[in-house]
């Protein structure tokens, strides 16, 4: 699908902190490598026009040109991104992504979505990244996101298990910092039954059996999460079912 060889060279990754602006756009010329080969390399105004673009991106972006092309020179300066000359002169961009990570095609693709949508479930972020590169199901995740973990490119936001929070590693350390204090709740009190195909209620109802009953706070916790974990499990089924 992706007309680029997928390149693997961990010895040499080169890999380093972004700004939102910078991620999304990296995440955008991942992504349309490997969605729409035939219109890739992307030049500057098609880079601009998939960083807004309504579907597959967390939070919304209203990018100017000048914005991107600002994103584009910091990717290039770091190497993540290389300047290509187009047909009729039209300069285009192409990722250097596989050596800049050091990853293969499919921890690529869930990079990707990570970049794309930040922190997000697991069972979320298999149904989208396999938009891109096949991923049957979480027992074929797993082994992805270990070697993902052990290269310090995502990092687990709640306690491994089904319903668990994963995002990429890419923050500023100072937005990073705050992401994983808004977790941190949720961190402490998260179940970490490694069923992860179970039903999620199991789950929501154990955690809130665990806590004091008479804590309305923690009740509230335990509902919050069984809706999330729900949203992963409807977001996934409309994948699967083709819509948007």
């Amino acid at each position: 699908m992706e007309s680029e060889s997928a390149q693997l060279d961990e010895a040499t990754a080169k890999w380093q902190p972004l700004s939102a602006v910078e991620r999304r756009v990296l995440g955008v010329l991942i992504e349309k490598a490997k969605t729409t080969p035939e219109s890739y390399p992307l030049s500057l105004n098609a880079v601009r026009v998939g960083s807004n673009q309504k579907s597959n991106r967390a939070p919304q972006m209203q990018l100017e040109e000048e914005d991107v092309a600002d994103a584009l020179e910091r990717l290039r300066e770091c190497g993540a991104v290389v300047l290509i000359q187009g047909d009729g002169r039209v300069e285009k961009f192409r990722h250097l992504a596989y050596d800049w990570f050091g990853v293969d095609k499919v921890e690529l693709a869930v990079m990707a979505e990570l970049l794309l949508r930040g922190d997000q479930t697991i069972g979320e972020l298999r149904g989208r990244a396999a938009r891109m590169n096949p991923i049957a199901d979480l027992a074929a995740l797993r082994p992805v996101l270990d070697s993902l973990e052990t290269k310090g490119l995502i990092i687990y936001l709640t306690p491994k298990g089904r319903g668990c929070v994963v995002t990429h590693a890419l923050y500023q350390p100072q937005q990073l910092d705050k992401l994983r204090a808004q977790y941190g709740d949720a961190s402490r009190t998260m179940p970490t039954d490694e069923t992860e195909d179970a039903p999620p209620r199991a789950t929501a109802s154990h955690a809130a059996a665990a806590e004091p009953r008479d804590s309305l706070a923690a009740r509230v916790e335990a509902l919050e999460r069984e809706v999330a974990q729900l949203r992963g499990r409807l977001d996934e089924i409309a994948h699967q079912l083709g819509e948007p």
